[in-house]
């Protein structure tokens, strides 16, 4: 991917739609308009615009744009979305239902996100939530009515059925399934004629950084995902004890041409969802690196879960997980709003930060997080 143009500035817009930048809240209507106007994906589907003449790239912890108040004018047949600072969109009633209602998806909490025509997401505030159903003429699980028409109202999350087989993986890992579009990406790494899209070739960023501050003393280490090993070997050359697991037998075996030499590392062939009742509380640390974003989407609540039930009482998790707007994958996308709602019954935070010192194929998406095994009642 070519980041010549990858703003190095951030912006934020926090989870009640206000947008923070240089640690102070923008109060300028004007500068913000023109930062909601502006919204755009970079490459990497990480979201930019312009901020107080400067390119930054945006950090939204839910979605960038938040209705603030819904407004159905039925007499001039049009509908107002305002957000904050007084920026609106306004729609015709025929616009809404044919353009922008088939765009408006259920997350697993029954919240309503839309899109713009840019496609850039947004979500509702309780308010323009409570609006927006009162606007309708009636609703099901499946479907509203507005102004007359029904219009079919999809899951935000399809069941991805085909990301749970171990034969879709290693098709992946073979090439036979495409999971890549840049060609960039699809370069061999120079040690397996294919290198997968998602493939670093190094340990991650957040990984380098944080292990070393954190000066765990010698932990019993598990990766679920582990791909082809690159973190399990950064944690095993610090001294920890490690466990990676993979569904893929391909991606097992490229770990050990790579990294069988170290004596500290065991490696398993395994469904994440089906590890051996040996797995129950028996690790220090959970660490987290692109596998709560490639599987299925509506398992991810089990994922949780399983990241429990192998640490032990004390256990801690660290994960570096995705914020983008990405219905389709692997990689899914996901917000740091459902992250947290997500987590939240199970473990406690210790460390949540965006982080911004990534590769460039992945600055300004990613979330660090560093949290503790609950103690379930």
């Amino acid at each position: 991917m070519n980041t010549s143009n990858t703003p190095d500035r951030f912006a934020i817009v926090d989870e009640n739609g206000w947008i923070v930048f240089d640690n102070r809240q923008i109060e300028e209507a004007a500068a913000a308009k023109d930062f909601f106007t502006q919204l755009h994906y970079l490459p990497n589907r990480s979201f930019a615009s312009k901020l107080m003449g400067e390119s930054v790239i945006v950090e939204a912890f839910d979605a960038p744009l938040i209705v603030q108040s819904f407004r159905f004018d039925q007499a001039a047949q049009k509908v107002v979305l305002v957000f904050n600072y007084s920026y609106t969109l306004e729609i015709t009633a025929g616009a809404f239902t044919t353009e922008f209602l088939p765009k408006f998806f259920l997350d697993p909490w029954d919240r309503i996100y839309g899109e713009t025509k840019q496609e850039i997401p947004f979500s509702f505030s309780k308010t323009a939530y409570g609006e927006f159903f009162d606007s309708l003429d009636e609703f099901d699980d499946d479907s509203v009515v507005f102004n007359g028409q029904r219009v079919d109202i999809q899951p935000i999350w399809q069941d991805e059925t085909q990301v749970e087989s171990a034969d879709w993986w290693n098709q992946a890992y073979t090439g036979e399934i495409q999971t890549v579009t840049s060609p960039e990406h699809q370069k061999s790494s120079g040690k397996f004629e294919v290198n997968p899209g998602w493939n670093m070739d190094a340990p991650a960023e957040t990984l380098k950084d944080m292990l070393p501050r954190m000066k765990l003393p010698k932990s019993r280490v598990l990766i679920l995902g582990c791909g082809d090993g690159h973190d399990a070997a950064f944690f095993a050359a610090n001294g920890h004890k490690v466990t990676a697991v993979d569904i893929s037998e391909h991606a097992i075996e490229r770990s050990k041409k790579l990294y069988g030499h170290l004596d500290n590392i065991t490696w398993v062939q395994a469904d994440v969802f089906k590890l051996p009742e040996s797995f129950n509380n028996a690790f220090d640390l959970v660490y987290e690196y692109t596998c709560f974003c490639a599987i299925n989407p509506k398992l991810r609540n089990n994922l949780v879960q399983v990241w429990s039930r192998c640490l032990h009482e004390q256990g801690q998790l660290m994960a570096t997980l995705f914020c983008m707007y990405k219905r389709t994958g692997p990689p899914f996308g996901g917000s740091e709003w459902e992250y947290r709602e997500t987590l939240k019954k199970r473990f406690q935070t210790l460390i949540w930060s965006r982080w911004r010192k990534s590769n460039p194929r992945r600055q300004g998406r990613e979330l660090f997080i560093l949290a503790q095994k609950r103690k379930l009642l």
